[in-house]
């Protein structure tokens, strides 16, 4: 059987230990795939319309959806592997999700500085694509949404990227009805806040983790 679909997070191990969910199932690799394939569309789509218009708030979510196809291909690559091997990706994941957030603020900062209004039409419109996208990641990924800290920060970046495209669409909203372009700079701003504070909650889990492997806790893979 694949794992009863992996539709919990937990099970319990032979000692009455939780033993988290590590993604070793042929469902979610299944949907794991198609969710990075979608990321990538997004990241095209998106990219051109951040280039076009100059937006923080679309070079925050074009980037995102492009980390996001990155570490997801990490995530599918260590499944099966030992806690170690997990929790060592999903640091991974975190710094680049922290790198993000400190590379999108630094941008938004700059064109503070030196940038026109981008078109907020484009901007909500994009907008409103991202968030379909996402919001089909969301609906494959929902049953798998617990377990260890790599299928977790799979689950936590999609559920953000729902927050980041309503985000956008707004910004957009307001560039248009202000003619300002500190709408879609704040935007930018808060989608690396939110990079930032995944970044953390990953991290935590993952060294949680570790530190149980060190103190002889059920490795987390089902049996």
């Amino acid at each position: 059987m694949e794992q009863n679909e992996a539709s919990c997070g937990s099970a319990v191990g032979c000692c009455g230990s939780a033993v988290k969910f590590d993604g070793a199932s042929p469902a979610y690799r299944r949907v794991l795939a198609s969710v990075i394939a979608i990321n990538l569309v997004g990241f095209g789509a998106v990219l051109i319309g951040s280039i076009t218009q100059g937006s923080a708030a679309l070079a925050a979510n074009a980037l995102d959806f492009l980390a996001d196809s990155v570490t997801y291909a990490v995530s599918l690559c260590v499944i099966g592997r030992s806690v170690r091997v997990r929790a060592t990706a999903a640091l991974v994941k975190s710094a680049s999700l922290a790198a993000l957030g400190v590379g999108v603020l630094a941008f938004a900062a700059w064109r503070a500085l030196t940038g026109a209004a981008p078109e907020g039409v484009v901007i909500t419109g994009l907008g409103a694509f991202g968030f379909a996208a996402n919001l089909l990641a969301a609906a494959l990924l929902i049953r798998f949404r617990d377990g260890d800290a790599n299928v977790r920060s799979v689950w936590l970046c999609t559920r953000n990227d729902l927050m980041h495209s309503l985000g956008v669409a707004a910004a957009g909203g307001l560039v248009w009805l202000t003619g300002s372009h500190w709408p879609d700079l704040v935007a930018g701003a808060l989608l690396a806040a939110i990079f930032l504070h995944s970044a953390w909650s990953i991290t935590r889990q993952a060294l949680e983790e570790v530190r149980g492997v060190r103190r002889g806790e059920p490795s987390g893979r089902w049996a």
